[in-house]
């Protein structure tokens, strides 16, 4: 009696060839851009109260509605301006909860596992319960430099002492949002990338540093000795070459000789003069034209700019050997059915 067991090992590599090739070749969740309305003129804003320790700097403006507390500066110093239970630390609440709810909303998202630190991403959307930084998270735009990340967690923000974010091929941390459900916390020493969306509270712990906005809705900002750096998106520079025309050199003349008169009575003939030649010109070359590469949107308040959906590289991996094995599978059962 003839084995069944081939057969029935190439179905099932078949199966999951098929399965492998489906989930490998599924794109990341495209993202695009959070406006934050007048809340991009703030590198900080709470719900409560903004307390500090030591010489905290931020770039833009520090702001608190509908609480009035803010404590710590000086010595801490606002590039900007600061905003206390006004109207324009109000409205700045009111764009945060609109960027809030937009972030939120993003989809489809790609679920990704708690531990962010180790990891290369591309631009999307990932989602989790709870995330986490411990070591660096690297962000790759691809050369893309609209290329938005957006993070969605459902409760917390907590980055290790040490950790990073750092940003290739182009990125920006205009680009890069987290959207947090409850609080978000910063390590010490921890390098941040991106604009912070917190439904209750976010603390910075000392010597925290980041590349982007705390913005916290509902609860208190806390500072310890931090560097925040708002800075708007870079715009692309567009350097147009110089026209070359070549001009041909227009042809000389020849003058023939003067035909001269003997003085006796004998006249000589006239000399024929050379006939004129005109050189030809060189073929003008055709001006070089420069395409204009498009300008980037900013981060903030800009109209949002949709980012094209990519492929991971693990899921690359994931279809190539699903691949493999489709082609394994049909081999074996080809190979028992002829048997």
């Amino acid at each position: 009696m003839r084995s069944r067991t081939p057969r029935l090992i190439g179905r099932s590599l078949l199966a999951l060839g098929a399965a492998a090739l489906v989930i490998g070749t599924l794109p990341v969740g495209a993202a695009t851009v959070i406006g934050l309305g007048t809340a991009d003129a703030f590198s900080v804003l709470a719900g409560s109260s903004v307390t500090n320790t030591g010489p905290t700097t931020m770039t833009r403006s520090l702001g608190v509605s509908p609480g009035t507390a803010i404590t710590g500066f000086p010595p801490g110093i606002v590039g900007g301006t600061t905003h206390s239970a006004d109207a324009t630390a109000a409205q700045a609440q009111t764009d945060t909860t609109t960027a809030y709810n937009t972030a939120a909303s993003q989809t489809p998202a790609t679920a990704v596992a708690v531990e962010l630190g180790g990891r290369t991403l591309e631009p999307g959307v990932y989602r989790n319960g709870t995330l986490g930084i411990t070591g660096t998270l690297t962000l790759d735009a691809q050369g893309d430099p609209d290329a938005v990340c957006v993070f969605q967690a459902g409760s917390t923000l907590i980055t290790a002492s040490g950790s990073r974010v750092n940003m290739i091929n182009g990125a920006q941390a205009c680009n890069v949002f987290w959207q947090v459900g409850s609080s978000a916390t910063l390590g010490t020493s921890t390098h941040f990338v991106g604009t912070v969306l917190a439904l209750t509270s976010i603390t910075a712990n000392n010597g925290a540093t980041v590349q982007g906005r705390l913005l916290a809705r509902n609860g208190a900002v806390t500072l310890d000795n931090n560097v925040i750096t708002t800075a708007a998106c870079a715009v692309q520079t567009t350097t147009t070459a110089p026209s070359t025309t070549t001009t041909a050199a227009a042809p000389t003349a020849t003058t023939g000789p003067t035909t001269t008169v003997a003085p006796t009575a004998t006249i000589a003939p006239p000399t024929t003069a050379p006939t004129t030649t005109e050189a030809s010109g060189p073929t003008p070359s055709t001006t070089p034209t420069t395409a204009t590469p498009s300008t980037p949107t900013g981060g903030g308040g800009g109209t949002p700019t949709p980012s094209l959906p990519r492929t991971g590289s693990d899921l690359t991996t994931l279809a190539v050997g699903g691949a493999i094995a489709l082609l394994l599978g049909a081999a074996m059962v080809r190979r028992s059915s002829t048997a």
